[in-house]
């Protein structure tokens, strides 16, 4: 497991990060979300080494986090950082080497990684001269191709399509059955949501809510409702009832009990067919608008 303890870190009087702490548990993807500023970018350069904090500490499974250790976890960083004039294959064999891989293993684990980031016709090609979802996944292969023994990605979704994303989702997901703890940046609130099986939410440096989407949304759970219908509009009409969302035959609405929630569905089945009736499960984006504020 990797630890972030009590991070703080300023630059030139101003706090980037204020006694951060989360973990990020083995064989788990753990998404890492916050707007632009929020301190994503220098609390990972920390658990890189990269940067040094002003107090706290990194630890892998409870003990202070050594250079052996790092050497041995893979980095995506936002900004590409790949030769553009080198071929794909003939630098991730390079980048596999310096992690101490032998040529003949590394070049074996490059080859079956582009296979899998659907870049395998183009190992021979230039970075430069892929597209930019294609740079991007060969990034993706740069972290990976030591096997690393955990995965730091600063917005590995970016320029993907929905294809290359599902390919790309495979791929770490194999990295963390095997075990590692992943973490990963991202602005895209609705990959997020669909692929970690953690979230840890930043904002203006603090940590604001972290946990498993159902701890999550449990901590943040409010009142609330959805009622599908010919035509749920009287509902915007009854007191005590606010509508979150309406469309047509479509309400999501809070009530102050489960006893207003059941006036609002015997009103309806008094008007005619009801289509279903549920309690609503709020959405990470919402939760996260409401916490970073």
């Amino acid at each position: 497991m990797l630890s972030i303890r009590s991070i703080s870190r300023s630059f030139n009087g101003h706090q980037a990060l204020k006694d951060v702490t989360f973990d990020v548990h083995d064989g788990l993807m753990t998404g890492f979300v916050g707007a632009n500023g929020a301190g994503k970018t220098t609390a990972m350069r920390i658990i890189l080494g990269v940067l040094t904090p002003d107090s706290g500490s990194v630890e892998v499974d409870g003990r202070p986090v050594t250079a052996n250790d790092r050497a041995q976890f893979g980095y995506m960083p936002e900004e590409r950082g790949l030769y553009p004039k080198m071929k794909v294959l003939e630098q991730l064999v390079y980048l596999g080497r310096l992690h101490g891989m032998t040529g003949a293993a590394a070049a074996k684990r490059a080859d079956a990684l582009l296979e899998q980031l659907g870049l395998g016709d183009r190992q021979d090609d230039t970075l430069e001269s892929l597209s930019l979802g294609n740079q991007q996944r060969a990034q993706i292969a740069a972290a990976l191709v030591h096997e690393p023994t955990a995965l730091v990605l600063d917005e590995p979704f970016s320029g993907l399509d929905p294809m290359a994303v599902e390919t790309t989702l495979g791929v770490l997901r194999d990295v963390a059955r095997a075990g590692a703890p992943v973490l990963f940046s991202s602005h895209q609130l609705d990959v997020v949501e669909r692929l970690c099986d953690s979230l840890v939410i930043l904002a203006h440096g603090e940590v604001r809510a972290a946990g498993t989407r159902e701890q999550i949304r449990a901590a943040h759970a409010r009142p609330e409702w959805i009622l599908e219908t010919d035509d749920a509009g009287f509902v915007r009409g009854i007191r005590g009832i606010e509508v979150l969302e309406f469309d047509g035959g479509h309400v999501r609405f809070t009530a102050p009990s489960e006893a207003d929630a059941d006036r609002v569905l015997r009103e309806a089945i008094e008007r005619g067919f009801v289509r279903s009736f549920s309690p609503a499960i709020r959405p990470l984006t919402e939760i996260f608008q409401e916490v970073v504020r």
